[in-house]
């Protein structure tokens, strides 16, 4: 540097910037709490967990350490442990065994399925914590789909038609929130109208609205025991990643059709979709940090590459700051544990 270069004094920084020093508000953490705009608490938190055939039974998904498959009996005792944290409710997801699936997944209009069961033995324990049900057919259909099929075609009014009846066996298990995430035109309506019709008035539906033909759902698909049976895509019926205005679309349909809340899935890289839906329609909007959302964060922590805790904690937060009310996410516990500690 040339000795003739003019020195930067405080005083050229203060008429740079007239006064305004934003670092101000950043040099404590008193301070920090003071201005911060968006918080996480355990209130926004929902633990999606895998439940499996058996007793006493807990299976390791391989593609997301940390996650089980859970017997119901162990479900129970996670249900037990997530109540006494706090969390506000449980999404529940089968691993249906093989020889169970056909294809019209007709295991799932089964009063005695993995998830009615679950049902019936959380509420029989008398738990504080409400419980959201998965309606869509590809945990029980041979070729992993969600909806019926003719051909390699889905078949959307048939399907609408089964996943009435399939909402009505989960309610009458115990099931507080029905969450169609099968992305038929018109399955909203037709729940809504079928549970009215039965006497369901105050179940709630999440609609899972703006649902895309995601890369980030393999995990998943390993712990419910569809990605080796699944044939082809599911890009005919779920969003194009490319779309944004078409989410719109969705769930403006949804809410019209009777939706109480709506849901963006995959999360993270849909946060720009999260705020859309929040400003357009102020309505209760909830993300899911899918599995592989989770599973990446989990790798990268376990390779050093990344603080584990931290990039937990501000992935949740940035779903928040999207617009997000609450948040479908596997970390739930782990969270909870550490926003508890802090009070």
């Amino acid at each position: 540097m040339s000795s003739h270069s003019p020195r930067v004094t405080s005083e050229h920084i203060d008429d740079i910037l007239g006064g305004r020093r934003l670092r101000r508000n950043r040099r404590a953490d008193w301070a920090r709490r003071l201005v911060q705009e968006t918080s996480l608490s355990i209130n926004d938190l929902i633990w999606p967990i895998f439940l499996v055939d058996g007793h006493g039974v807990r299976q390791p998904v391989a593609s997301m350490p940390g996650v089980e498959r859970l017997s119901v009996d162990e479900a129970v005792r996670e249900a037990e442990y997530a109540a006494s944290l706090g969390i506000p409710a449980l999404a529940l997801f089968p691993y249906t065994d093989p020889a169970l699936r056909d294809e019209a997944g007709t295991e799932a209009l089964n009063a005695e399925n993995l998830i009615c069961r679950a049902c019936r033995a959380i509420k029989q324990a008398g738990l504080d914590i409400g419980l959201i049900t998965d309606v869509a057919l590809d945990p029980y259909t041979s070729h992993g789909h969600d909806g019926l099929m003719a051909g390699e075609r889905i078949l959307n009014d048939e399907t609408v038609d089964q996943l009435c009846r399939q909402a009505l066996v989960q309610v009458e298990a115990g099931a507080d929130v029905i969450a169609p995430s099968d992305m038929m035109d018109g399955r909203i309506g037709a729940i809504r109208r079928a549970l009215d019709e039965a006497g369901h008035r105050d179940t709630q539906i999440m609609a899972y609205s703006a649902k895309y033909a995601s890369a980030f759902y393999g995990p998943f698909r390993d712990a419910v025991g569809t990605s080796k049976t699944l044939v082809g895509d599911k890009r005919t019926y779920q969003m194009d990643p490319a779309n944004t205005d078409e989410a719109l679309r969705e769930v403006e349909l949804d809410l019209a059709e009777g939706a109480d809340m709506v849901m963006v899935k995959p999360g993270m890289p849909y946060l720009d979709i999260i705020r859309r839906v929040k400003d357009t329609f102020s309505v209760p909007t909830y993300a899911y940090q899918v599995s592989g959302e989770y599973a990446m964060i989990v790798a990268a922590a376990q390779n050093g590459w990344i603080d584990g805790e931290r990039a937990m904690l501000e992935s949740l937060l940035a779903f928040r700051r999207a617009g997000a009310d609450g948040v479908l996410t596997y970390f739930a516990p782990k969270v909870a544990e550490i926003l508890r500690r802090a009070r």
